[in-house]
């Protein structure tokens, strides 16, 4: 059996997507090297295809160098400059003062454990007499005992209390 041919109406498609074919390849451009605009060179790319890509100029001999315009000092700088004479200025006055006063602050220091053992002696003075008086004939007295006694009956009854003087 023998099938006419038919017409396919419908557009064909890849998993349901249109196929899209690709569009027909046009004659390239030719450029002279006199149409080439400035900036625009042929470079090789790594795969090895030549192709016309910008590209920064290279300054060469005929490029003329900025001159160099000298710029004033800075305030920052003006002001460190002026501030480190004062500032080393004021040490060294510190460390003449220091020379000065050294032997003052010597004496003081002196003076400061001398008034140190002073005391000490007036406390371990005490001390000595008050043991050395119980041990002699007299005693330094009887010790008498204080006791309190404080009671009171309730939350917020009355407190009552006795002093034992013995």
């Amino acid at each position: 059996m023998h099938e006419p041919n038919r017409t396919i109406t419908t557009p064909a498609t890849h998993y349901g997507n249109p196929i899209h074919r690709p569009r027909p390849i046009e004659p390239h451009t030719v450029l002279l090297p006199t149409e080439i605009p400035p900036g625009v060179d042929w470079v090789t790319l790594p795969n090895g295809i030549r192709t016309l890509a910008y590209t920064h100029p290279h300054p060469g001999p005929t490029a003329e160098a900025e001159p160099v315009r000298a710029e004033g000092v800075p305030r920052w700088a003006k002001t460190t400059a002026l501030l480190a004479p004062t500032l080393g200025g004021g040490i060294a006055a510190a460390g003449v003062g220091i020379s000065y006063a050294a032997p003052g602050v010597l004496a003081m220091a002196e003076a400061l454990w001398a008034t140190v053992a002073v005391i000490a002696a007036g406390g371990l003075a005490t001390l000595l007499l008050r043991t050395g008086r119980s041990r002699g004939g007299r005693g330094a007295g009887p010790v008498q005992h204080i006791t309190q006694n404080i009671s009171a009956s309730g939350m917020f009854g009355r407190a009552t209390g006795t002093f034992n003087n013995r």
